[in-house]
């Protein structure tokens, strides 16, 4: 399934009916009166969250929802039939906004929450309203009331515990592949994951969900590279799991181009507890000990090594995952 994180899109809400001018016309009945019925309402637009979805590509080919429209009244104060309502589903974690982005409308969070976004017209009224005792046979009804229809743009911010950051060709998508149940797009050249990836690490009857994030570069938060379009999916997760490579003579440098890009971005991302992790530690020239007291000479932090290739510290890495979200959900 193809990602898609913002979708614009059209919807309408359905016309009231409009309400009937009859009167009753039966045998033997000399003054009948009016018994014109009412018309039904619009059908609504709602939005409903579906946990199954979690992406936006449905809205790639359709982009116009609109709510049918309520029935006419009838004679012998039938009342027309209420539109049905156009239910939209979209995945958790989904913001809705207007035409120009400036205003948010609703942020669509919990599973299976509905938010209705635009009411249906109210029917018209039928002739029976108007009968009075100076007008016993008005021939007066109303039309019912038009919907409502607007542009609109979806975006998504994926849910995830833990969002998988660094600079491309880090080794983020090679850690997903071998520790979840992610199959993303790996190789030897930048920018290989082109959007977010979602993988579930599953132990017994827990389970932890990561987003991989596409590499950030310097200036990300300006737009370059790939720019700061998926740095939106990093905000609600419950922390962050940072990779540099081991390998390269400027690791340092390359970690805080990363956080200063966080930084520039957000400071409620930048604060989330960060997990940094040491990659491709097979491939390291010099010992292992003594890059290890450089690097925590450098960071003052927990720091895990390890390598995707040969798995070595994945069971450490898997371990201290599973222990630091049961914190974080106390």
């Amino acid at each position: 399934m193809k990602f898609l994180d913002q979708a614009k899109i059209y919807i309408a809400s359905g016309n009231g009916g409009d309400g009937c001018a009859s009167f009753r016309r039966e045998k033997y009945i000399e003054f009948g009166g009016p018994n014109g019925g009412d018309g039904g309402k619009g059908g609504n637009i709602i939005f409903k969250v579906d946990d199954n979805l979690n992406t936006l590509i449905d809205f790639r080919y359709q982009q116009h929802f609109k709510a049918k429209k309520g029935e006419n009244g009838r004679g012998k104060n039938q009342t027309g039939a209420n539109g049905s309502n156009m239910i939209i589903k979209v995945p958790p974690g989904t913001e809705i906004y207007n035409e120009d982005k400036t205003v948010l409308l609703t942020d669509l969070t919990k599973i299976d929450e509905e938010y209705i976004l635009l009411k249906g017209g109210n029917g018209g009224l039928g002739n029976n309203h108007f009968k009075s005792s100076v007008n016993q046979a008005p021939r007066k009804f109303t039309k019912g009331e038009l919907g409502e229809e607007r542009w609109i743009w979806l975006s998504l911010k994926l849910f995830a515990d833990i969002g998988v950051i660094g600079l491309p060709n880090a080794g983020k998508s090679t850690l997903l592949s071998t520790i979840s149940n992610a199959n993303p797009k790996i190789g030897d050249y930048p920018f290989t994951t082109l959007h977010p990836v979602l993988g579930t690490v599953k132990r017994f009857d827990k389970e932890i969900v990561l987003a991989d994030i596409p590499g950030l570069i310097e200036g990300a938060h300006e737009g370059k590279g790939l720019g700061d379009k998926f740095l939106a999916h990093i905000e609600r997760c419950k922390y962050l799991l940072h990779l540099v490579d081991i390998n390269d003579e400027n690791w340092y440098e390359n970690y805080i181009t990363v956080r200063n890009e966080i930084s520039k971005y957000s400071e409620k991302v930048s604060s989330k507890k960060e997990i940094i992790v040491l990659t491709k530690v097979d491939l390291l020239n010099e010992n292992l000990e003594q890059k290890k007291i450089k690097i925590h000479q450098k960071l003052n932090s927990d720091i895990l090594f390890i390598s995707s290739f040969n798995n070595e510290g994945i069971d450490d890495l898997i371990d201290y995952l599973f222990k630091y979200n049961e914190i974080t959900n106390d």
